[in-house]
C-alpha cells in the first residue's frame, strides 16, 4: 500500500470515528508501527490531524467534534491517572456518588473501588460494569439506562427521568470542554440535558478535566464555572489559566 493510500485511510478513520489508534491501524493496514507513526507525523505536520498519545484525532475546530471513548482513553493517560487519584481521595466511605461518562470520570471510578459502603449512580455502562461486584454487600450501583452516545454515555429521556428523582452527596463530572465564558460544555445535545440533571442532583460537584480541556467549547453549555465546588486538573494547566479559573470555581486542585 502506498503512503498516500495509508494516509487517506487514516483520514477516513478519523472522519468516521473521531480518531484512530496506532495499534488498530497496524493491524488494519498490515504495516509496521513505525510506518503508521510516520504517516501520522506527516498528516499532523500538514495540519490535517492532531497527534495524541497512541494515535491521532480530528483537529477539533468544530463545536460538535467528539472522539469516541477508545480514542479519548489514549489522550493524556498519565495526567488522567493523577487527576483520578486526587479526585477519589475526596470521597469518603458511606457516600452516595454520581459518576458521569467519559474517560477521566472512568479513571476516577477505578480509584473508587476500595471505598467502602459506596452507592454509585452512573450513566456510564463502563463505570457500572467496573464497579459492580455481586460479592460486595456494602456497595450499590445504579445504572440510569438511556440512549448510548459516542462517548459511551447513556443519555436522553430515560436517563433524565431516572436522574430527576436522584439526590447524591457528590458528582464526579468529566467534561468535554471548559471555557471562562461558556463554562462546562459538551458537543452532544442528548448528553447536555443529562449532565445538567447530574449537576442538579448533587450537593457537591467535582469536575475532573486535564489541561487540554481548557479553552475548548462544545455545542452546549451544561453548567457554569461558579457551580463547580472543586475542579481537579493537572500540572500542565498554565499559570494564567489557573488564576482565571480559581476566581470562578470553589476550589482548584492541581494533581501532582
Amino acid at each position: 500500500m502506498l503512503a498516500r493510500q495509508r494516509q487517506e485511510a487514516i483520514l477516513r478513520g478519523i472522519e468516521d470515528d473521531g480518531g484512530v489508534r496506532v495499534s488498530e491501524l497496524v493491524e488494519k493496514l498490515g504495516v509496521s508501527d513505525m510506518t503508521v507513526r510516520r504517516d501520522i507525523e506527516f498528516l499532523a505536520g500538514k495540519g490535517l490531524v492532531l497527534k495524541v498519545h497512541g494515535g491521532a484525532t480530528a483537529i477539533g475546530d468544530h463545536t460538535i467534534d467528539e472522539p469516541g471513548f477508545s480514542v479519548k482513553s489514549a489522550m493524556n493517560p498519565v495526567q488522567k491517572s493523577e487527576i483520578a487519584r486526587t479526585a477519589a481521595s475526596l470521597i469518603g466511605h458511606g457516600q452516595t456518588v454520581a459518576v458521569s461518562a467519559g474517560t477521566t470520570a472512568y479513571a476516577v471510578a477505578v480509584e473508587l473501588r476500595p471505598v467502602k459502603r459506596l452507592t454509585v449512580v452512573t450513566n456510564s455502562p463502563r463505570v457500572a460494569e467496573l464497579l459492580y461486584d455481586p460479592s460486595r454487600e456494602d456497595q450499590t450501583v445504579v445504572l440510569t439506562g438511556g440512549v448510548r452516545t459516542p462517548s459511551d454515555a447513556l443519555a436522553g429521556p430515560v436517563a433524565n427521568r431516572v436522574l430527576a428523582d436522584m439526590h447524591v452527596d457528590t458528582l464526579i463530572l468529566g467534561i468535554h470542554g471548559i471555557d471562562l465564558d461558556a463554562g462546562l460544555t459538551t458537543p452532544n445535545l442528548l448528553e447536555a440535558e443529562t449532565n445538567r440533571l447530574l449537576i442538579a442532583a448533587a450537593k457537591r460537584i467535582i469536575v475532573v478535566a486535564d489541561h487540554s480541556k481548557w479553552g475548548v467549547i462544545g455545542l452546549c453549555t451544561v453548567g457554569s464555572l461558579d457551580q463547580v465546588d472543586v475542579l481537579v486538573t493537572d500540572a500542565e494547566l498554565d499559570v494564567e489559566a489557573r488564576r482565571l479559573v480559581s476566581d470562578k470555581v470553589g476550589q482548584l486542585i492541581v494533581a501532582q
